[in-house]
């Protein structure tokens, strides 16, 4: 017999901290700054990442957290994440994914949906990488200025 998905808590407090202070680096003027783009080149193919803030409160702050391919595909569906930051706890985890409800922690499996039990936690190792390749590799699209 198959055994149950157990969420890993401490593994997705760690994720959801680090993809925190990811975030915050490229957003380090949250608080002023509505959108953020960065390009992002990968053998020959480029892409614009943007960083979109949804919603603003005190303790939490929405971020829509999307992708698009320059000369893509019709069929290739590029990634978009709406991931909210508590700054509070100083986390970010993703709530949905492509204009769905909010996720579940977990899902039974199988389910009409076809959903991975433990999808949620997939999509935060997702947004981990993503946002570690913006930093790794991405150029700010809009022009900085010193005063």
């Amino acid at each position: 017999m198959k055994r149950k998905y157990v969420p890993d808590l401490k593994r997705q407090m760690a994720q959801g901290e680090a993809n925190y202070l990811r975030l915050m680096k490229l957003l380090p003027d949250l608080d002023d700054c509505d959108r953020r783009d960065f390009q992002v080149v990968v053998e020959n193919q480029r892409a614009v990442v943007s960083l979109v803030v949804d919603e603003r409160f005190t303790y939490t702050t929405s971020v829509v957290v999307s992708q698009r391919y320059e000369n893509a595909s019709d069929w290739l569906t590029a990634p978009k994440l709406v991931v909210r930051l508590y700054h509070d706890a100083r986390v970010a985890e993703v709530i949905c994914a492509r204009q769905r409800r909010q996720l579940s922690g977990v899902y039974p499996y199988p389910n009409r949906q076809m959903r991975q039990p433990d999808e949620k936690a997939q999509l935060n190792a997702f947004l981990g990488e993503w946002l570690g390749h913006c930093l790794a590799h991405g150029q700010q699209l809009e022009e900085v200025f010193a005063r």
